[in-house]
C-alpha cells in the first residue's frame, strides 16, 4: 500500500479495502488488479496479484491497462477543447465536418426494415453527438433488429470483429446506414462517441492523438495514456481475458507482444481504444475535480467541465435509459442505473447504491472503472485484465466501489 498524507479515509477502512479487493484476486477469477482511490491531498494505491492468470509478473503500479469504454471521460476532453475555442458550437449541424452524415434517413419504426426510411427532422448537430443522441448505438432494445446487424457489420472493431478500417472508410460505411431514432430524440450507447473522435481530428486537422496529447494528455503528464502501447513498454501491459461463460477457462481476447494493442491502430477509437494507468487517470479526474484546473494551468474550462460532469437528458431520455440499463442488469450489476449522462460519461442523479449523487466517471467492458464525487473530493480508479463476458470483473468493480465509499472517514 503506498500511503501520500493522512487524512480522508479511516484506517479499518482501506484494510477492509485491500481485503475485499484481495479475496476477489484469491478467488482464482481475477487473476490481478491495481486500485487507486485518493481524497483531497490523501492518495492510496494498491497492486494485487499478477498480470497473467498462471502466475508471472506482479501487478505494479505502473501497469499498463486497456481502458475500453473508460476512455470515453478522457477522449471527450478534446471535444471541449474545441468548444472552448469556438471551432465548434453545440447546435451547430456537423455536416460539414461529417457529410457522411448529412441528408438523414430515419427508420420508421427502430425495429423495422432498413428500407422503410422517413426523412430526417433536422440535421445533425455537435449537441446529439456529444450527448449520444445523434440516432445511432448500442440500443438493448434491438439487439435483433436488422439496423442493430447492419451497424456491427459496418463498425464494429471489437475483439472477435478485427481492426477498424481508416477513418474516413468507417465514417462512409456508417453513412449508408439510415438513423434508427430522430437527432436529439434518443440516447444510444457508444457509437457518437467514436464519431466524436473523427469529428475532432477533422475540425483540428490532425489525428484524434495529437490533439488530444498537445492539448490534455502532455499537459496533464499522461504518459502512458495512448491508443496504443509502444515495444518499449509492452511488458507493462498484460494480456486481456475473458472467461468462458460455461466454465471459467480464462481465454485470451489480445496478447500484450504481437496483440493488437501494440501497434497503432488505423482506426484511433474515441469510445473504447485507450491504454492507460491508474496515476493517469488520477491526474484527469483530479483536474476535473479541480474545475479543469491542473497544477495552476487550465486544461478546460470551468463551463466545459460542468457541461460533461452534470446529467445532460430530457426526462424522456432518461426513462428510456433507465429501462434498457434494467433489463440487462444481470450483465451490468447495476453498470448504468444511476440516472444520467454528460459528456461521454455516467452522472449520477439520484441515490441507487453506496456512492452519491454528482459522481460521474465510466466503465469499461475490459474490467476497468474510474469515478469521481465531486461532493467528497474523492476520485476511485480500479483496472483489471478480466473483460465483463461473466460478472466476475463487475462485482469485483462493485464491491470496489462500496468498501471505497465505507472507507470515508468524516
Amino acid at each position: 500500500m503506498t500511503i501520500e498524507n493522512d487524512n480522508g479515509f479511516s484506517g479499518a477502512g482501506l484494510r477492509r479495502l485491500r481485503e475485499v479487493l484481495t479475496r476477489h484476486v484469491e478467488s482464482k477469477r481475477i487473476p490481478g488488479l491495481v486500485a487507486l482511490v485518493s481524497r483531497g491531498e490523501e492518495t492510496h494505491v494498491e497492486a494485487i496479484g499478477t498480470m497473467r492468470h498462471d502466475g508471472g509478473a506482479p501487478m505494479s503500479r505502473d501497469t499498463i491497462f486497456r481502458m475500453a469504454s473508460t476512455s470515453k471521460p478522457v477522449t471527450m476532453a478534446a471535444a471541449m477543447v474545441l468548444l472552448d475555442e469556438c471551432r465548434l458550437r453545440l447546435d451547430d449541424p456537423v455536416d460539414p465536418w461529417l457529410p457522411e452524415l448529412a441528408d438523414r434517413r430515419v427508420l420508421r419504426r427502430p425495429d423495422g426494415p432498413l428500407e422503410d426510411t422517413v426523412p430526417a427532422l433536422r440535421p445533425i448537430t455537435v449537441r446529439d453527438l456529444l450527448t449520444s443522441t445523434f440516432g445511432l448505438g448500442m440500443d438493448f432494445t434491438l439487439l435483433d433488429s436488422p439496423i442493430r446487424a447492419a451497424t456491427f457489420e459496418r463498425t464494429d472493431y471489437s475483439v472477435a470483429s478485427g481492426p477498424a478500417p481508416e477513418p474516413d472508410e468507417w465514417m462512409r460505411r456508417l453513412g449508408e446506414l439510415p438513423l434508427s431514432y430522430q437527432p436529439g430524440e434518443r440516447w444510444q450507447y457508444d457509437l457518437s462517441n467514436e464519431v466524436v473522435g473523427v469529428l475532432v481530428a477533422r475540425v483540428a486537422g490532425r489525428s484524434l492523438e495529437a490533439f488530444l496529447r498537445e492539448r490534455v494528455l502532455d499537459p496533464l503528464g499522461m504518459k502512458d495514456t495512448a491508443f496504443h502501447v509502444p515495444a518499449a513498454k509492452i511488458d507493462r501491459l498484460p494480456p486481456l481475458y475473458g472467461p468462458d461463460p460455461a466454465t471459467g477457462e480464462f481465454l485470451v481476447w489480445d496478447e500484450a507482444e504481437g496483440g493488437r494493442t501494440a501497434r497503432p491502430p488505423a482506426f484511433q477509437g474515441a469510445g473504447g481504444g485507450l491504454v492507460s494507468t491508474v496515476d493517469d487517470y488520477h491526474a484527469y479526474f483530479r483536474m476535473l475535480l479541480n474545475h479543469g484546473v491542473h497544477d495552476g494551468e487550465r486544461i478546460l474550462s470551468r463551463p466545459a467541465v460542468e457541461l460533461m460532469t452534470t446529467n445532460r437528458l430530457t426526462p424522456a431520455q432518461q426513462a428510456a435509459r433507465d429501462a434498457m440499463y434494467g433489463n440487462i442488469v444481470h450483465v451490468s450489476a447495476g453498470q448504468g442505473l444511476q440516472g444520467g449522462w454528460g459528456f461521454g460519461m455516467a452522472v449520477r442523479t439520484r441515490r441507487g447504491d453506496y456512492a452519491s449523487v454528482g459522481q460521474f466517471g465510466w466503465d469499461g467492458g475490459t474490467g476497468t472503472t474510474a469515478y469521481a464525487d465531486p461532493a467528497r473530493r474523492l476520485t476511485g480508479i480500479l483496472l483489471t485484465q478480466v473483460g465483463m463476458s461473466t460478472p466476475d470483473s463487475m462485482r469485483l468493480i462493485n464491491d470496489f466501489w462500496t468498501t471505497l465509499y465505507q472507507a470515508l472517514d468524516d
